[in-house]
């Protein structure tokens, strides 16, 4: 590569040269035609003698600097023919490299892989209990950690890791598990999947959104060559505590050793299903305090709307003027509403007057109803009020005042969620002297709310009753 700077600092120098070359000759050119100008404005057609042994000069030099410059030429092509070849190598070298980058990726294969000789979580065991003499579990571990910093499959779940092996050493958990995080966590939250997620930032406890509290003003000028009124933008943040999730799942030595079947699978499946439908809770019902994030509930800022009634006349106007709220406060539309399941199973249980259901499919090509289902699940977009889609979450208390659930109708992009990646670890202590081992999944969330004026919770609704 330096060599290849140097050749094209020469070649900048070489065209510099030539440039000068041309335009020397262009100058003495211009002194030779000028000794015959100024014999013809004399009205003679032959030149003296030294005129002409200065107009040979002239020729003579005339000459010697053309074939200087056709040298230049000749070498200037030569360089950039070079050039251009070693453009076209370099070309065919990324693509050699690319196509071998994709043999090796194609070639290798993770350490942990699903179905696979190894175990993750039997590793970190053998690791933590001091079993493994061969030392082979720690290389597995440590090729792991390699894998999770350069294989395609871990590039969304790559952490800052503490790489030491040994007594609570953390691993990202193999991509095979991860992917189940899809499938079996997901669903457990879909307030946390709906709201903006965030990377948490390392290095701090508290994150921090600016926030602006006050804004400039407009107004009219009163007369001509008099101020202009000036009131002072004043902001401050919105603070969110960084908190610690996590959850434990003791495993014998003996099943450790002995299972015939795949127990990282069981074993992750359960902890991260559990894990995702707590930060799911807690982000309605966290009280701010002992180490919990400031749920919905409770948070300083939200508007309540009453119910009124249980009829779908109360309810309905409730939900609009829930929006209309969102509006006139956030200026600002919502994007969401949010119930509990057992809610919407009333909504649906709703006749007219002559018995027909007042929310129905899309399929129907329904007129003037209440409100559409498009979908039959309890944790999921299930259909749409007021233009706007309905999301069931069962993790929306359903012991407000007692034994009520509410309805929330929110402007998502105004509420942050951070989050860490999980973390897996294993434990010998204090569970070694009954042959035990502490499997650990664990991660780290913020939880913040930009604007609390964007979410509306609709009170009032005692449970259900079904039939008459």
């Amino acid at each position: 590569m330096e060599q290849e700077q140097n050749d094209q600092s020469y070649l900048a120098r070489l065209i510099k040269t030539r440039n000068d070359l041309a335009k020397e000759v262009d100058v003495v050119k211009s002194k030779r035609d000028a000794i015959v100008d100024v014999a013809r404005s004399a009205g003679r057609d032959i030149l003296s003698d030294d005129e002409e042994r200065e107009f040979r000069e002239f020729v003579t030099k005339i000459k010697g600097l053309d074939a200087e410059l056709k040298a230049k030429d000749v070498l200037i092509a030569d360089l950039d023919e070079e050039n251009q070849r070693r453009s076209e190598l370099r070309a065919g070298a990324a693509i050699a490299d690319r196509a071998s980058s994709k043999l090796e990726s194609v070639n290798e294969q993770a350490t942990y892989v699903k179905r696979g000789k190894n175990s993750f979580f039997t590793d970190l065991a053998d690791v933590a209990l001091g079993r493994d003499n061969s030392g082979h579990a720690q290389e597995r571990l440590r090729r792991h950690q390699q894998d999770v910093q350069s294989l395609p499959e871990y590039a969304e779940y790559r952490t800052p890791l503490n790489t030491t092996v040994g007594d609570g050493g953390s691993f990202t958990p193999p991509a095979y598990l991860l992917d189940q995080y899809i499938p079996f966590a997901r669903p457990g939250r879909p307030f946390a999947d709906l709201v903006v997620n965030e990377a948490l930032p390392g290095g701090t406890m508290q994150v921090n959104v600016p926030k602006i509290n006050t804004g400039t003003a407009v107004g009219w000028q009163v007369n001509q060559n008099t101020a202009l009124g000036e009131t002072d933008l004043t902001d401050s943040y919105v603070t969110g505590n960084v908190c610690t999730i996590g959850g434990n799942q003791t495993i014998s030595r003996q099943l450790l050793d002995q299972a015939g079947i795949a127990i990282d699978q069981l074993v992750f499946r359960d902890l991260v299903a559990g894990h995702a439908q707590f930060l799911d809770a807690q982000l309605w019902t966290g009280s701010g305090s002992s180490g919990q994030v400031q749920g919905v509930d409770g948070l300083s800022g939200i508007q309540t709307v009453p119910a009124g009634g249980l009829t779908i006349q109360y309810v309905y106007a409730a939900v609009a003027n829930a929006i209309q709220a969102v509006w006139t406060s956030r200026f600002a539309a919502p994007d969401a509403i949010l119930m509990h399941p057992r809610r919407w199973g009333w909504f649906l249980s709703l006749l007219d007057a002559n018995d027909r259901p007042l929310f129905v499919g899309d399929a129907y090509s329904p007129m003037n109803a209440a409100g559409l289902f498009d979908n039959v699940a309890p944790e999921a977009v299930v259909g749409r009020m007021h233009g706007l889609p309905v999301i069931t979450d069962p993790n929306i208390p359903t012991t407000i005042s007692g034994n009520q659930d509410a309805i929330y109708v929110v402007r998502s992009s105004d509420i942050v969620l951070f989050e860490s990646g999980v973390r897996a670890e294993a434990f010998r202590e204090p569970l070694a002297a009954q042959l035990s081992v502490l499997l650990q999944v664990s991660s780290y969330i913020a939880f913040v709310s930009r604007y609390p004026n964007s979410i509306v919770e609709i009170t009032g609704f005692s449970p259900p009753t079904w039939g008459s």
